[in-house]
């Protein structure tokens, strides 16, 4: 986070450091947020063989990890389409902070998922709701940010009609989903079917 504060240049109009909202209007900085979370509750339950924090570590990570594995695809996608459509030119990062912002958060919290922690409970529906709500509560917060701001965090937001951000928010809670699910068979596929469940 101290790296985004940093790129974000203090004294811009566009990306105001006293901006409504702060960094938490970008879901990059969100979901970081929520894996910071989830491996300091998981370092602490190491430490102190807490099941209490195991048990809330393994909470933040379910809505972590799908939502670090959404951001990698939707940046990625976004990306190959127009990386303006993202980030503007003129606050374009190196590739090293693009990899640790977009894509190897993802990848750590997989792999702790995968081999490390108990498989997810929750259902498809559950998945389901819980994905297109935190879809939605986004958009939600981005707009209370814009009406505040004058601008969306995204530029994508302001190309958009609201139609079509609907569209957008919509199939983001649906890959969110889709996202979960497929790491659930992932995991069945490794650990199998049968494993312990917390």
């Amino acid at each position: 986070m101290t790296i985004f504060y940093k790129l974000m240049m203090p004294g811009s109009s566009l990306f105001d450091n006293e901006a409504y909202g702060w960094h938490f209007q970008y879901l990059t900085i969100i979901g970081l947020l929520l894996a910071t979370l989830s491996f300091t509750f998981g370092s602490l339950a190491d430490i102190t063989s807490s099941q209490g924090l195991f048990r809330l570590k393994n909470a933040f990570s379910l809505v972590a990890t799908p939502l670090e594995v959404l951001v990698s695809i939707l940046y990625g996608g976004l990306t190959l389409v127009d990386k303006e459509l993202v980030i503007p030119q003129e606050f374009q990062m190196g590739l090293l902070p693009d990899i640790g912002f977009h894509a190897l958060p993802a990848l750590v919290l997989t792999i702790d998922f995968l081999f490390l922690s108990p498989p997810w409970t929750i259902s498809s529906r559950q998945a389901l709701i819980m994905s297109t709500t935190f879809a939605f509560a986004y958009w939600f917060w981005v707009e209370q940010c814009y009406r505040h701001n004058g601008w969306y965090p995204y530029p994508i937001f302001a190309a958009l009609t609201t139609p079509w951000r609907i569209m957008l928010f919509t199939f983001s809670g649906a890959l969110m989903t889709a996202s979960m699910e497929a790491l659930k068979l992932v995991y069945s596929k490794i650990n199998g079917s049968d494993s312990t469940k917390i």
